[in-house]
């Protein structure tokens, strides 16, 4: 304690760039804080399961060309002949991918109306083979029947009698329901139009991996003819690459007036959904790791420029008998005084920028761990910095204080 007195005295004389230094402090901590914690929720959303069978999964697009392209029948056969390759578990037509950035979203009410409150909802049309292309599991309910399977035009605006959807959408519908509970409940779409909920699925992604509501998914029974159709094949493990070449090949063997391409996997489909997030987390670690070394260079540089300025004092002090340890640890305690002072102006600086966040961006509130361990890190940051003035300071001859300026 008898310490602090001559430190405080030393701080005042050099106010400005004592404040500055605990500005800056600040300043990374809260940029820390904040950073890490978009690292982290970044993290956690790549690492969410998407429901499917994504290392045995691929798809790829029909596009058709001819005059006289007769897209239902060529879809129904490419099903078949797909089906029938020896490695497939199943196939379905589908108008949009899982993850892929683009597809179809439409909302769900539990009341008619169009005042009433509606779920956003992706929107998937499969047929009767749609839950095992996927490889989800049905928890509630039914499939849907191989009568129920209709073809939807371009522009046609009406919807089938049934749906299937996820846990997840079963829940913001019925949250008081159980899945099994829900099972002939009615839900509106488009205001009026009702809809009969005749399964409920474990889980299944939307196309949109940033939607708040990406669990949020209803399954169509029906097949689209837009001249343009997307297959979606699961296959049994490991045999996915093989089975890539064979049914590409296979299809393009076929002269039905129409082009394949596009044939992709699902975890190229992941990893490209997910490659912003990636950038993101490289350019905020980046950040952290540049501010956390600026921050110690400053440090660096205000106690080497104390040390030079206080060499007579130093030298005095170490002619009345301070030993070496006793000045390195005036500096360290001074530098650990402005670092702490720093600290407590970054939680609050921390808590205002993520207050700032979750409303313009809604991100998730920060967990509480992420301040205390910021402040150890950069509290050891700070004594690591210090480390190499303060020593330097301990060197000072005592003989120095009898020397005249």
């Amino acid at each position: 304690m008898s310490e602090l007195g001559p430190i405080f005295r030393a701080l005042l004389r050099n106010k400005v760039g004592a404040f500055l230094l605990a500005l800056q402090i600040a300043l990374t901590m809260t940029i820390m804080v904040n950073a890490i914690h978009m690292i982290e929720n970044r993290s956690s959303m790549m690492a969410r399961p998407s429901g499917l069978d994504e290392a045995n999964q691929f798809y790829l697009s029909s596009n058709g060309y001819a005059e006289n392209f007769n897209e239902r029948a060529v879809v129904e056969e490419d099903l078949r002949n797909i089906r029938a390759l020896p490695g497939i578990v199943d196939v379905t037509q589908i108008n949009a991918i899982p993850l892929s950035g683009g597809g179809w979203s439409m909302g769900l009410q539990t009341e008619p109306g169009e005042d009433k409150p509606s779920v956003g909802v992706a929107v998937y049309f499969v047929d009767d083979h749609g839950i095992d292309a996927f490889g989800v599991n049905l928890i509630a309910g039914e499939n849907f029947s191989p009568t129920e399977i209709t073809y939807r035009q371009r522009n046609e605006q009406g919807w089938p009698q049934n749906i299937i959807v996820t846990e997840a959408m079963a829940k913001e519908l019925f949250p008081d329901l159980a899945p099994a509970q829900i099972i002939g409940k009615t839900a509106y779409i488009g205001g009026d139009e009702p809809m009969t909920i005749t399964g409920v699925i474990d889980q299944l992604q939307a196309p949109w991996v940033g939607w708040s509501g990406v669990e949020r998914v209803m399954l169509v029974p029906q097949r689209t003819e837009f001249r343009s159709s997307r297959y979606f094949i699961r296959t049994e493990p490991g045999q996915r690459d093989r089975m890539m070449k064979e049914v590409e090949e296979m299809l393009v063997a076929e002269d039905r007036g129409r082009l394949i391409r596009s044939v992709r996997t699902m975890e190229e489909t992941r990893d490209d959904s997910y490659r912003s997030y990636s950038a993101l987390q490289t350019i905020l670690w980046i950040i952290v790791i540049i501010l956390t070394i600026i921050t110690a260079l400053g440090i660096v540089g205000m106690v080497t420029f104390s040390v030079n300025r206080r060499r007579k004092q130093i030298g005095t002090r170490r002619a009345l008998g301070a030993s070496r340890f006793d000045i390195m640890k005036h500096f360290m305690l001074e530098n650990f005084l402005v670092t702490s002072a720093g600290l407590v102006l970054g939680v609050g600086s921390s808590i205002a920028l993520n207050i700032w966040l979750v409303d313009a961006f809604s991100l998730p509130r920060i967990g509480w761990y992420y301040i205390p361990v910021a402040m150890v890190i950069l509290w050891v940051v700070g004594q690591a910095a210090v480390f190499g003035p303060a020593r330097k300071a301990s060197q000072i001859s005592p003989a120095l204080a009898t020397r005249t300026a």
